[in-house]
């Protein structure tokens, strides 16, 4: 009987010890330029998942006027997080992107980060749908939640939209994806902007949560997707709308569903446990 214990014990040791000297998800964080401050929400984004003890994660900023020069080695990470929102990057360098979420790299996009390069094909149809820089309808229909199923408007107008910030209801639409499973059916974000009317190629797109866009605060009238996936090639996309300042970054839903899917895109599963401090329906849960 000791040595079947002491086996146990044993095997528990091993198995405890390589689970914690797993490598790291290795993870950057591009910033640089951005109509938001990025200054104070790249830190933010990188406590986040280094606090997961999941991630190593290195920044990569480009030039402030300029984007000349600028070349990370996108192949060198599992997953790729855009803060960005400014100038195109080079020739090369969008090339190099495209090749690394082709090939099977995990890619990320924040808030404001599917404003940028409203001309870049590839970039569109890794982000599923954008706002603003001129998109419209040529660029793809808006996407809705009605009458209980994700629907696809192609009905004319502009691309990309917010009321006033406030506090929102996002609604899981998708209870089984790895992101979202086990996440309350209904939780309320913090102050934010809440993304609208955004549009795209919408292509291999699947939408994860809604919020609505109340017109009493300057919205459509439509259950607006907020986080969204997106299969490019080889390559998994997970795209979140929220996150515009600290307070959003502070709010608990906001931080493990990014949290959850960086690993989601770098890996393809999600080991991370819902916080027990997770937003309910009717009450905002924010860190200090």
């Amino acid at each position: 009987m000791y040595r079947y214990r002491w086996f146990f014990a044993l095997i528990c040791s091993l198995t405890t010890a390589a689970v914690s000297s797993a490598a790291p998800i290795k993870a950057l964080i591009v910033d640089g330029q951005n109509n938001h401050d990025w200054k104070k929400t790249t830190p933010i984004l990188k406590a986040i998942l280094e606090e997961t003890g999941l991630f190593a994660v290195d920044v990569a900023t480009s030039p402030l006027k300029s984007t000349a020069g600028f070349a990370p080695k996108f192949s060198d990470f599992s997953v790729v997080i855009s803060n960005y929102n400014g100038a195109e990057w080079p020739e090369e360098t969008k090339s190099a992107f495209v090749e690394y979420v082709a090939k099977g790299g995990g890619f990320v996009a924040v808030h404001a980060a599917d404003n940028s390069f409203p001309k870049w094909p590839e970039y569109n149809a890794m982000i599923g749908v954008g706002g603003w820089g001129g998109r419209n309808e040529k660029d793809g229909p808006y996407v809705r939640f009605r009458d209980s199923k994700i629907v696809r408007d192609e009905v004319k107008g502009n691309g990309g939209n917010h009321g006033a910030q406030h506090a929102f209801l996002v609604v899981i639409r998708d209870k089984e994806h790895p992101i979202t499973k086990g996440l309350p059916e209904s939780w309320l974000h913090a102050q934010d902007e809440l993304y609208e009317r955004l549009r795209g190629p919408a292509k291999n797109m699947t939408v994860l949560a809604t919020a609505f866009a109340d017109p009493k605060k300057g919205g459509s009238g439509e259950n607006e997707p907020q986080l969204m996936v997106i299969d490019y090639e080889k390559g998994r996309v997970f795209h979140t709308t929220m996150g515009h300042a600290e307070p959003a970054l502070k709010c608990v839903g906001f931080r493990a569903t990014f949290a959850r899917g960086c690993e989601w895109a770098a890996t393809g599963k999600v080991t991370q446990k819902v916080p027990e401090d997770f937003p309910t329906a009717d009450k905002v849960s924010s860190k200090p």
